[in-house]
């Protein structure tokens, strides 16, 4: 016990290693998949105390209180609705046991130890952080412009004179083209599945 708890203090505790895809199906998380959504796992550290899914779709994080504590807190980040920002990697030093990512994920600050001689498997998800963090803010700006354009468009027809058409008519055929502008390019531009992307980076071989 005292070991546990000395290992705890120092930070030694909550070093997490990489788990390879073939063992997926022991972790926590598998079972917050969702796979009706054809949600699959890329991804996954494992430390004593939390675990780390990063999905197609989403990062996973079972938060434990302590190494010590069997309580846990689930915890979904949808990535197109928490962007990726402040990502970070820090390499291990001569007497250092581990390497450590960080990053926010929307407002939330994360700091991840991996055990140092997975520093190259490590690297990879730096990249693919930044990717899914690079494509998030282009449909971003891509859903402004579309926006900004749309506005202007109302702008100049409403400043035109149609003959022959009732106000109403004119107001409620106004109403349905932003409505309809508005739903696709949402659709078009939230992008929820980034799975070509992590395909790219990550090689599932862990």
């Amino acid at each position: 016990m005292f070991k546990k708890l000395a290992a705890e203090a120092l930070g030694l505790g909550d070093i997490g290693k990489i788990i390879p895809s073939q063992d997926y199906d022991k972790v926590d998380s598998d079972d917050y998949i969702l796979s009706e959504d054809n949600e699959k796992i890329f991804f996954l550290i494992k430390s004593k105390r939390d675990e780390y899914c990063f999905t197609n779709r989403a990062l996973i994080h079972i938060d434990g209180a302590s190494a010590l504590d069997k309580k846990r807190i689930l915890r979904r980040y949808e990535y197109y609705q928490f962007p990726f920002s402040n990502i970070a990697l820090q390499t291990a030093g001569t007497i250092d046991l581990d390497v450590e990512i960080s990053f926010n994920i929307g407002n939330v600050p994360l700091m991840i130890s991996v055990t140092k001689s997975q520093v190259d498997q490590l690297k990879d998800l730096y990249k693919a952080l930044l990717a899914i963090q690079q494509e998030v803010h282009h449909n971003h700006s891509l859903l402004n412009f579309a926006n900004d354009s749309l506005q202007k468009a109302v702008t100049t027809v409403a400043s035109g004179k149609q003959e022959n058409v009732s106000k109403s008519q004119e107001l409620q055929n106004i109403n349905e083209y932003i409505f309809n502008w508005n739903k696709n390019s949402f659709d078009k531009y939230n992008q929820k599945d980034f799975t070509a992307i992590l395909k790219g980076i990550l090689i599932i071989k862990y």
